[in-house]
Parts: C-alpha cells; structure tokens; sequence
C-alpha cells in the first residue's frame, strides 16, 4: 500500500506508528553503544571479573516480562469489548511497572550494600556501568507509566473501541520494547565478563 492512501485517520496512524519506531530505534543505538562501552571497557585492569548481579534484578526480570504478559491481556480483552478485563490488566501493568522499579532501586541498595557507588573512591567502572544502564532503563521505565496512565485515564474516558485503540496500540509497543530492552541488559550485564 502507498504510504500517501487512505484517510486522514490512517495516515495519522501511519505517522505516529513511525514516530514511535524511530523513538525505539534511537533507543536501541543509545544502549547499544553503552553495551559496546562495556565490551571496550571490559580489558581494563579494574574492571570485575566475577561480580554478581543482586538478586533484586532477578525479581525485576521476572515482573517486567509478567507486564508484557498483563499489557496483552488489555489489549486483548479490549479487542474483545471486556472492558473491565481490560481495566484490570491495565492496573496491574501499571503496578508491575512500579514495582518493577521499586526492585531496581532495592538492587541499587544491594550494590552500595556490597561497597560499590557510581561514583567517588568506593566507586568501579563495571558497577558504574551497571549503575548507569539500570537508571537510564529506569527512566525510559517511568515514561511507559506516564503513557499508560494516559492510557487507563483515555480508557476510563471511554475513548478506545476493538477497532480504534492506536494508544493503547503505541503504549503496548513501548512497554514491550523497554521489557525486551531490559531482558537483554540483564542477559547482557549476568553473563558478560
């Protein structure tokens, strides 16, 4: 199909699908290179051989990909016109998302905990990277729950329907994107030494 047909209400779909690709390819080429810094970085003489993630990351990893899971079941439910289905999966991706960064901050704990800061004497390259990804992670996090509290405020207002549903549409595809994002990071900063 030509990207020039179809209505206004298309091509504004269009337009805001695209935007919101371009948003998540800049982020991937963000943590990509934080992630190639950690390679580059990894031949240092300080940098820490046999460090353990804290086991709060863990728990975090295990409720962001259960927040993948509860925003499909929103966007399934309202697909199917259960709008209180759709109202309680939307509530508990949203308190999975805070939790989600209620454990990043406990894993923070762990880590000063364990005698490292992000910065200052007690401070090491590999938890400053560490420190640094999770946050800006945390961030993009916290602009998921902005765009699904706009979501649960448009659904409340009765504003999407099975065949028109574009923010809910985009929030899902955010929130799926920084879930992948943080799998991959966890994945990545776990077993790359």
């Amino acid at each position: 199909m030509d990207l020039t047909e179809g209505s206004i209400k298309e091509k504004e779909y269009r337009a805001k699908k695209m935007m919101l690709w371009f948003g998540i390819i800049s982020l991937i080429m963000s943590f990509a290179g934080w992630t190639s810094a950690i390679i580059v970085s990894s031949s240092r003489p300080d940098w820490l051989q046999d460090y353990q993630l804290p086991k709060a990351f863990i728990i975090s990893t295990v409720i962001i990909v259960v927040s993948s899971i509860t925003i499909w079941l929103a966007k399934r439910s309202l697909k199917q016109s259960k709008l209180q289905q759709t109202t309680i999966w939307l509530l508990t991706t949203l308190v999975l998302g805070l939790f989600f960064i209620y454990n990043q901050f406990v894993g923070f704990g762990q880590i000063i905990a364990d005698g490292f800061n992000f910065t200052g004497p007690t401070s090491n390259i590999t938890m400053s990277f560490i420190f640094l990804i999770a946050f800006v992670h945390i961030l993009h996090v916290v602009v998921g729950l902005v765009s699904l509290l706009v979501v649960i405020y448009n659904h409340f207002k009765q504003k999407y329907k099975p065949e028109d549903m574009l923010g809910l549409e985009l929030a899902s595809t955010f929130w799926h994107f920084i879930d992948i994002l943080w799998v991959y990071l966890f994945l990545f900063l776990n077993f790359f030494r």
